[in-house]
């Protein structure tokens, strides 16, 4: 079950991230409004609620900003907000999917086509990608949470279907219908998980040189700084020698 992970590759260096706080609250609230706006405003009667307000407490987002994203949903003339996946390919035919909450698609379309094509990239049809992953529950726990033997005997008792460790952390994957059980069942052993979501898993991962690397990483980077644009995977897989030459 255990491998080597790039998934911190894949989310693309968070912290670089961390450096946009504001971005990265205004993306939380806009999961949140929509996930309360889709069922249930309570988090226990509502699982993707749940995971939403548990990705923005890892983030450290404040529990008034939490719970104005709720309130929101129920607000008259609040924001509509689509839910829209884009797939296309990067640098060297890596495949990428875009994940995009937003309140006018054309915007949106012309914004992620524009990074693509300044880029190297090329945004594809919807399916053109998505067939090459799995969609899958992923449970992301720091690697202060135990070594790889006692992390793999906890996802297995909690009916993980795999783990991938690294000296970064660990990376449990489920079924999507597993993602709440399994998640629960870890928390008992491992404490609290640094997030729990759905994820896009590639089923093959494609290394990268190091100049197409650069690359890609600005494609990531554009898609990133969209305000409308969630989250963004791929199936590359970049080694740490030439993470190190990028910086």
């Amino acid at each position: 079950m255990a491998g080597h992970s790039k998934f911190k590759n894949i989310m693309h260096r968070k912290g670089a991230q961390d450096k946009k706080r504001s971005a990265m609250f205004s993306k939380l609230s806009r999961e949140i409004t929509v996930a309360a706006k889709m069922g249930m405003p309570d988090p226990d009667m509502n699982p993707r609620l749940r995971l939403a307000v548990n990705a923005a407490k890892a983030q450290s987002m404040p529990k008034d900003n939490i719970q104005r994203a709720i309130d929101k949903a129920s607000a008259a003339g609040g924001e509509d907000y689509e839910e829209i996946r884009y797939e296309g390919y990067g640098p060297a035919g890596i495949a990428l999917i875009v994940e995009a909450l937003t309140d006018n698609r054309n915007r949106t379309a012309t914004n992620v086509r524009t990074a693509f094509s300044k880029n190297g990239g090329n945004l594809g049809a919807s399916g053109a990608v998505s067939h090459g992953f799995d969609r899958m529950g992923l449970i992301t726990y720091p690697a202060s949470a135990g070594d790889e033997e006692k992390v793999l005997e906890a996802a297995m008792e909690a009916g993980a279907d795999d783990i991938e460790s690294t000296e970064d952390g660990h990376d449990i994957w489920t079924n999507m219908e597993d993602l709440h059980a399994v998640s629960g069942a870890l928390e008992k052993t491992l404490g609290e998980a640094e997030s729990v979501k759905l994820a896009w898993r590639p089923q093959v991962r494609v290394d990268v040189a190091e100049a197409d690397a650069q690359t890609l990483f600005k494609l990531i980077d554009a898609l990133d700084d969209d305000d409308d644009v969630q989250t963004v995977w791929g199936n590359y897989e970049v080694s740490d020698e030439v993470m190190e030459k990028l910086g």
